[in-house]
């Protein structure tokens, strides 16, 4: 069994000047914390990685200079527990019907990345609004913004992500 914590949209310090100290003990004793991006400033990622490894999507307002450190990138595509995971800051907002999200993804991966097909579980935030859905077999998930959920300055929301070979628990936990 591996637990990974999930955030997002955190932007501090333009939000809050920290990490809310809950959510810092809620993720104590994770194997793995994702952020999906809106980080602003390196030092969040250097905090959460106290607790565990941590990777992360960068965001549309994050300075693409952190893509020159290795837990910083456009997308992950990580193999956890027999599952294929990609970590991405924004999902598709066309209005289009539900089954074409999966492969609207692929296409977009590098050739050499494609082989990895379809995902099972898509993270992922800039919403700055909690989504939990399976379509056509791939979790759909954002664990909200800590910070800002809403776009509203106060206490939010992050995820917990529980894999094992057989399930895939995921929960929106509250501040």
């Amino acid at each position: 069994m591996m637990r990974i914590g999930l955030v997002a949209d955190t932007h501090i310090p333009q939000v809050t000047k920290e990490i809310p100290p809950e959510l810092l003990e809620a993720f104590r004793g994770v194997d793995l914390i994702l952020h999906a991006g809106d980080i602003y400033h390196p030092e969040v990622l250097d905090n959460l990685e106290r607790l565990a490894p941590v990777l992360a999507a960068l965001g549309d307002d994050d300075d693409r200079a952190m893509l020159a450190e290795g837990r910083v990138k456009e997308m992950h595509i990580l193999q956890l527990e027999g599952k294929t995971l990609w970590l991405v800051h924004e999902k598709p907002h066309a209005p289009r019907k539900p089954s074409w999200l999966p492969e609207w993804w692929l296409k977009r991966l590098p050739p050499e990345q494609q082989e990895s097909g379809k995902p099972d579980i898509i993270i992922f935030g800039h919403e700055h609004r909690t989504f939990k859905q399976n379509i056509d077999g791939v979790l759909f998930f954002s664990p909200g913004s800590p910070t800002f959920l809403n776009y509203i300055s106060e206490p939010g929301t992050f995820g917990i992500l529980d894999l094992d070979s057989e399930t895939v628990g995921a929960r929106i936990v509250h501040l």
